[in-house]
């Protein structure tokens, strides 16, 4: 990930937690920052671009927004999708109805998140369950890219270990790459799907060994959203992203 790529999702994990600091009075004014912060990157803008894409809003509004009634009392709650793709779709689309006021969000909070009576309760109800949702997946998308960056900034590469370096996270990679082929083979997916992602795997290998990075950039990027789209994100998925980012800095 380069570094203007680095700054834009930094930029917005900082409004996320700006949002959820900020008085609820300032919240729609930091609702429209981060639809600026998505608006205003290229990669930001494809993520939510890729999930909202076949994302049925309306359907999701009736199994996401739940008011439920025991003959006495009624009680309203959010449940967010369970699928990564889904919720941050979701979040996106009620993110921008906020902003469009189709739904206040002041109504909003008290109706979904009602705690004591108080907007200072429900804003932070809100928060701890919305805003952190959305900060924690994009945090985990873009985890190993951003410590990478970092790292990058503050360490040094010993040249007279570079070619051992190079040689042992490659043959991790290699590794890594092979397990994530067995995974997305051991899915759930269609044949047709699976012979996706294998692929995007044969070719994401053939790029870092060529040291053809604008490829494997790209490569990667697709991967990631090809396991988001099919929900099958595996437990090594930040681990191979982690790698091939070492492997590009050494």
């Amino acid at each position: 990930m380069d570094t203007q790529v680095t700054q834009e999702v930094t930029m917005f994990l900082n409004k996320c937690e700006e949002m959820r600091k900020c008085k609820f009075i300032m919240a729609p004014t930091k609702i429209k920052d981060l639809l600026k912060c998505i608006v205003n990157s290229a990669e930001l803008h494809h993520l939510f671009a890729t999930v909202t894409k076949d994302f049925d809003y309306l359907a999701a509004k009736n199994s996401c927004l739940v008011t439920a009634n025991d003959g006495y009392t009624s009680h309203s709650y959010v449940v967010l999708p369970d699928n990564v793709g889904d919720r941050l779709a979701f979040i996106f689309c009620l993110f921008v109805e906020f902003d469009r006021d189709s739904i206040n969000f002041n109504n909003f909070l008290i109706k979904y998140f009602y705690e004591d009576g108080s907007y200072y309760a429900s804003y932070q109800a809100f928060c701890d369950s919305v805003v952190d949702s959305l900060e924690r997946i994009i945090e985990e998308i873009y985890m190993n890219d951003l410590s990478a960056a970092q790292q990058a900034e503050e360490d040094m590469i010993d040249p007279a270990i570079y070619n051992s370096e190079r040689a042992r996270t490659l043959s991790a990679i290699s590794l890594s790459i092979a397990r994530e082929k067995q995974y997305v083979f051991e899915s759930a997916l269609s044949k047709n799907n699976k012979e996706a992602g294998l692929n995007i795997l044969t070719e994401l290998e053939k790029a870092v060994k060529s040291d053809n990075d604008k490829l494997v950039e790209a490569l990667l990027c697709g991967y990631k959203y090809y396991t988001i789209y099919n929900n099958i994100v595996s437990g090594g998925m930040s681990s191979l992203v982690g790698l091939i980012t070492e492997y590009g800095s050494i």
